[in-house]
Formats: C-alpha cells, structure tokens, sequence
C-alpha cells in the first residue's frame, strides 16, 4: 500500500442522489464545514450550474476559509466533435473558482460506442483536451473513469488508453470507478495494479456498492497501488449507495496503520456520522460497523461478562477509539451479570450472585415473554430494578383512567378528553383534559395533575412515540408495544408498555416517562 490514502468526500454531489435524500445549499455548507474540521483533505460539492441549490452553494464556498481541506467541482468531458473553448460546462466548471475539477469521462469501449454514440479516437481527445484545458487554468484535476472495471475486463487496451490521455495531459489523479457496483475484490485488485503501472500520475478508487463490497473493494484497490479513496459519508449513494467512509477510514487507522486523519480527530467519527444523518433526515443505521448504536452492544450473558473482563474478547476496537460507547443490553437471553452491570450505570449496586440480581432477571424475562423489549427503553429498565430494590419513590400511584372520543363524521373533527384520578402525597386528584388524540389528552391530563405538586413537569416532552404489533397472527387482538421517547432538553430516554389495549401500554409508557422524569430532578 501508499503510505498515505488521501480521502475524498462525495457525500454532497454522489451521496445526494440517493432515493430519499434532498440537502438544501446551507444544508450541505453545513456538512461541507463539518467535513473539513474532521480532516477530509477533498469536499466534492456539486455540479456547477445544474442547479440553484449548487450554484449557491459554490458561490458561499468561494469566501469560506476550508482550512486543509480543498473544494471540488463535478462535470464531464467536452461534448463530441466540440471545441473544449466552446463548451459552456467548461466555463460553468472554472466560474466555480474551486481549486480542484473532477469530470467524468468514459473508460469503456462499450459505453463509448453505444452509449456516448461517438468513436474511440473522438473520445480520447475529449478526455486530453478537458483535461489540458483546465489543468492550464489552474486547476488541479481529477479524471473520473466512468465503467472502469467493466471497460477493463472487456478491452484492457482500451481503458488504460482512456487513463493515460488523461494523465499526459496532466491529471492529478485517474479515479477507477465500479460504475455499476458489480465487481469482485480479486477483480479490482487486478485492474487497479494494472492501472498504476499504466499512469504516471495518482490513482484514485470509487466503489459502489451493489454487491454489498463497497468497502472491500475499495481496500483491494489501496492494497493494490490507488493512492486515493472517494466515498460518502454513511454510505450515501444512488441504488444501494457508495462506499462508507464512516467504514474505511478506521479500517484503514486502526487495522492497516495509516493516519489519514488529523490527531485525535477519529474519535469524533460517531458524532460525524450521526451530524450527517440530521442534517440530511435520515434514521441512522444502528447496525453501522464502527459508530453505529449496536456496533458495541452486549445481549448475551456469556458476552456481558466477559468484556467487563477484557473488552477484547467480543469487541475487536476501544469503542472510544471511533467515538462510541459499549452498550449492555438485558432481555431474554441475559444473565445476571447483564443485570449487575446495567444497575452500574444507574449508580445502582447490585451484586452479580445477590438474590436481588436474580429477582430483578426472572422479572425481565417474565415481561420480555409478555412482548416489553427494554434494549430501547433504558428508563423503564431502571424504573424496575429501583422498584424490585424498593429503591423507586413514589411520585404518584394511578387509581384509573379513563379516555373518550366523539367523531362528528360530517364535520370530519373528533374530540379526545382523557380523565385521569391518581394518589399524590395521600391525596386525590382529578383532572380532565382534552387533547388531538387519546394519547395527547393523557399525556395533557396526566401534565394536569402533576403539575400542582411538581411544578417542574413543563420541562418534561414527548419526542418520539412507536407502535408496534408483538403477535401479528393475532390479528386486531394482538398485543400491542409502545415505545415512549422523552426529552428534558438536555437528556433523552425511552420507556415502554404492552397490553392488549394500545391506550393502556400508552398509559404505562406515559407514567414510566413522567416517573423517571422526576426521578431525575432527584425528587
């Protein structure tokens, strides 16, 4: 391998075309500036001229100060039989002031023939003039090989003219790309070889992945003599998307031993990828090696107790080395020491062998039979074992609930109005609230009678709510499971309740969340 990989960033031209991605101008200067503090040497931001959200996005780049890190502008070659002087692209190109151009180009003779409908020849000169022409202008220039692999298995010759043309004519780097996402590790690893001995300048790789090898082939391809990697941030990208620098940058720190990132900055890559994913709306994916929420999280009894021993033995990094945390998780298949270490965080002791231990486990498994999953519900685990350790106070105790609706078909309103009558200190209260829906009128009737004794239930808001069937063969008799997320502003937690009734697992969700709400406040 090169001792150095340069990374390079698509997220904002490669990464937006994704089904379900849309970034506005100040959505991508945002991750653009977030990009560059990580230590991303090239930001690749768009197509100049295509479009109003990149054209104002290349006008704002222009006045920023990028640091190391150094903006690229997207195009393709020169038109058939056209002057490289007479191609609009070709001013819309060197107006976006970057320092680096990257265009595409055709790489293979297929493409070049039946798609491009134009000859051989014809397309070389394209790819030496366009690259001739704003290499004189300044720029440093990249050749964006489209088809590479495919071009190279169908006539070798031929792609690796493609890649010279540009590279005599003063190319940076030759970027081999697996357009369609298709190829094999062995098969990028030859190619790319074949590549380096072809050029005199750098070569770059730029994997789909299709195949689900976007990173593997992008490391065949480092292995091999490419000097460069591009890939998106989470692996944005068209189809199944593109190879996952949130993947190959600590692939490459901590397995192969390059620092391609600035000191220190590689713990900041979790915060990275999650940045991205708000910016862009996207759910982030919890099963994302390295930042993802599961990557270090421990189900398994057997597992539990072990990393408590050395983290080593289920986990192959630090989890803070990228960023992220080691999780333990209780369920089914727990042990007591899942229990024990789960109480630790709470600040909680609780022996591994005690009999408390054992009481706390033989409850979360009776309810995990019943349908409750507590692996997103940390505030409802905690509730638990506090109440098995006659450690909870008591803030309220429900005596009933009840919740209405009236629909007024013709006029397509309804009204909700929940009545909620609890114990507070030894005495009654009772209140009735209305709201958009049952939950809402709980929610707000539940606010109501607390409110009198803890005026501090303001800060209290619901975030998220799900709903999800446990046994579907049931049918409309299934039992339901509600997940609650809730926020003070500062901290966010989930609490959980299964019935068969989807109001009461929304009442006991509801009352775990405003439980552990004053719980927190130390009341």
């Amino acid at each position: 391998m090169n001792p150095k990989t340069a990374l390079y960033d698509t997220t904002l031209r490669d990464g937006a075309q994704a089904e379900g991605i849309n970034l506005s101008s100040s959505d991508k200067l945002r991750i653009a500036e977030r990009l560059a503090a990580f230590g991303i040497g090239y930001i690749e931001g768009g197509f100049p001229g295509s479009n109003e959200k990149d054209i104002a996005f290349f006008r704002e780049a222009r006045n920023k100060d990028w640091g190391g890190a150094r903006i690229a502008a997207f195009g393709s070659t020169r038109k058939p039989d056209t002057r490289v002087e007479n191609d609009p692209q070709m001013d819309l190109l060197l107006r976006a002031e970057t320092p680096v151009v990257t265009f595409v180009g055709k790489s293979s003779i297929y493409q070049v023939t039946d798609v491009l409908r134009t000859t051989a020849d014809e397309n070389l000169r394209m790819l030496a003039d366009t690259t001739a022409h704003l290499h004189g202008h300044g720029r440093e220039v990249m050749y964006d090989a489209e088809h590479f692999f495919d071009g190279y298995f169908l006539d070798k010759d031929y792609a690796l003219a493609c890649l010279r043309a540009a590279s005599e004519a003063g190319a940076s780097y030759v970027v081999l790309c697996d357009t369609n996402g298709g190829r094999l590790p062995h098969e990028i690893a030859e190619a790319t070889a074949a590549a380096c001995k072809a050029v005199s300048c750098r070569v770059a790789i730029h994997s789909h992945n299709d195949c689900g090898l976007g990173v593997a082939n992008a490391i065949a391809a480092l292995r091999a003599g490419a000097s460069q990697v591009q890939g998106t941030v989470n692996g944005y990208g068209e189809r199944t998307g593109n190879c996952n620098l949130t993947t190959v940058i600590p692939i490459l720190e901590l397995k192969l031993g390059q620092s391609v990132l600035p000191p220190g900055m590689l713990a900041h890559l979790a915060d990275l990828s999650r940045f991205v994913d708000e910016v862009a709306n996207q759910n982030h994916d919890t099963r994302a090696p390295f930042v993802g929420l599961s990557s270090f999280a421990h189900k398994g009894g057997m597992h539990a107790n072990a990393v408590t021993k050395s983290g080593s033995s289920y986990e192959h990094i630090d989890p803070a080395s990228v960023g992220n945390q080691r999780r333990i998780l209780v369920g089914e298949l727990s042990s007591r020491s899942n229990i024990m270490l789960k109480a630790k965080e709470f600040g909680i002791d609780l022996p591994d062998k005690s009999p408390e231990a054992r009481r706390v486990l033989d409850r979360i498994k009776q309810l995990e039979n019943e349908g409750y999953e507590f692996e997103a519900a940390d505030a409802s685990f905690e509730l638990l074992t506090r109440r098995a350790l006659d450690k909870a106070p008591s803030f309220f105790k429900a005596r009933e609930y009840h919740v209405s609706m009236r629909q007024d078909v013709e006029q397509n309103s309804s009204v909700c109005e929940a009545t909620v009558r609890l114990d507070i200190d030894g005495e009654e209260s009772y209140t009735v609230a209305r709201g958009d829906g049952p939950v809402n009128a709980l929610d707000n009737s539940l606010r109501l009678a607390l409110s009198k004794k803890y005026p501090e239930i303001s800060g209290l808001h619901l975030i998220d709510y799900k709903v999800r069937i446990v046994n579907s063969s049931a049918g409309t008799a299934a039992r339901i499971r509600v997940l609650v997320e809730s926020s003070n502003g500062s901290d966010e937690w989930g609490t959980i309740g299964v019935s068969d009734n989807v109001i009461d697992a929304s009442w006991q969700a509801l009352a775990d969340s405003f439980a552990y709400f004053l719980l927190k406040l130390g009341k």
